[in-house]
């Protein structure tokens, strides 16, 4: 490999395993990661929406169990499992509100299925990647069934004393 071309190599072992496969072409990592962000948004987004003035222009939906949502979840989240959307989806959300789902977190895939079964039924969905666990990582306000609760801010995923982390 030389300095001005990175993917040059005398032979196909020391190919460097991130350039194994090339990087798409500006234009269609442009559509990727455009769409991308239309299916998705993060937790410090969505809680800096939420603390704002006026109102989000979305709702949060918490797809989890009882139990997990009386354990903690985002305040003013509507609590709609995920079994649970074809039934009650049209008793508790407005179809001309955009939808924020969310579940446990990286590990769960939950949003993802409440998400789709939304989007199914006629609603505009993203999901909130990191979850619940990255909301309470990032140091935000959060409701259990015993009250209020708020952690420390994680160093490994949101810059301690910041207002936000520059992304």
């Amino acid at each position: 490999m030389t300095a001005t071309d990175p993917t040059a190599s005398t032979s196909p072992a020391a190919v460097n395993p991130v350039l194994r496969v090339p990087p798409a072409s500006p234009a269609a990592a442009a559509a990727y990661f455009g769409a991308s962000l239309a299916f998705h948004t993060d937790v410090s987004d969505v809680a800096a929406a939420l603390a704002g003035d006026g109102v989000p222009g979305f709702v949060v939906v918490d797809s989890r169990s009882t139990e997990a949502w009386d354990q903690g979840h985002v305040p003013g989240a509507v609590h709609l499992p995920t079994a649970l959307v074809p039934q009650q989806a049209e008793q508790l959300l407005d179809r001309s509100v955009p939808v924020v789902t969310y579940c446990w977190g990286p590990g769960c895939n939950g949003a993802t299925r409440a998400a789709l079964a939304l989007a199914e039924l006629g609603y505009q969905v993203k999901e909130m990647i990191g979850g619940f666990e990255y909301w309470v990582r990032e140091g935000f306000a959060y409701e259990t069934w015993q009250g209020p609760a708020q952690r420390p801010v994680d160093q490994l995923t949101a810059p301690v004393g910041a207002d936000d982390c520059g992304c």
